[in-house]
């Protein structure tokens, strides 16, 4: 599909399972030499993340077609989030949108990378792996029990990941039931011990991932994370 000329872009219809085993089948130089709109979410963050690293081209984390928008609940903002391909807006995402809660103060500047945590975990230690440093890394998942989320968490932590990024965008994380009735932390817990001592701007509350609205964003492009107004300004003219 990057090889077609008559294709101007590739919106994934689902998410759902073994991306990275395409990975290390791709020619990126193919890629780079044809960019073009890249979309999809979920278990697609494994292709952002190989495609922005070897290809250098920016993608983009949004609803996709037969999971999302064939759906009766899709909503007329995330709709809207499309626009963004056929005109360059800078995208404000304030408590407008959500309400966003502040785990760490400060104000950040940086490339947004990130996608599903699962995938970014996933990355850890092949040629593909999530590079943060120096910019916004954007988490989210879904079914993750808290104690799965503390230790994909704790993997980036020691991997150095969440040390190299400048801030933390954290999306929507859709928590199943319990499924077993040992205690665990909370979510907000497992959240807490990881981000509420950075000393970097951490908010989380975007709904960004499994959830609706989904606000579509582009990967690999320049953004501001200001806890000072809550906000998060994706380009262009980032100010």
């Amino acid at each position: 599909m990057f090889a077609d000329k008559s294709i101007k872009g590739i919106i994934c219809a689902c998410g759902g399972y073994g991306t990275a085993r395409l990975a290390d089948g791709l020619d990126y130089s193919l890629i780079a030499n044809n960019p073009k709109v890249f979309w999809g979410y979920s278990d697609i963050t494994f292709l952002h993340t190989a495609i922005n690293k070897h290809s250098e081209l920016v993608t983009f984390h949004g609803p996709m077609l037969s999971s999302d928008i064939a759906g009766k609940e899709f909503d007329g903002l995330s709709k809207q989030m499309f626009l963004q391909l056929f005109t360059p807006n800078q995208i404000i995402y304030s408590e407008k949108i959500s309400k966003l809660d502040v785990l760490a103060e400060g104000t950040a500047n940086g490339v947004i990378v990130g996608g599903n945590l699962t995938l970014l975990t996933s990355s850890l230690k092949t040629p593909f792996e999530i590079d943060t440093l120096g910019k916004l890394l954007l988490i989210e998942d879904v079914d993750e029990e808290p104690y799965r989320i503390d230790a994909m968490l704790n993997q980036l932590r020691l991997a150095g990941k969440l040390a190299d990024a400048v801030g933390i965008v954290i999306g929507n994380f859709k928590v199943p039931i319990q499924k077993h009735k040992k205690p665990t932390l909370t979510l907000e817990q497992v959240l807490d011990d990881y981000f509420a001592n950075l000393n970097k701007p951490v908010i989380k509350g975007f709904h960004i991932g499994h959830c609706l609205p989904h606000i579509a964003i582009p990967l690999g492009v320049q953004a501001k994370l200001s806890t000072e107004n809550k906000t998060l300004k994706i380009a262009p003219g980032v100010m």
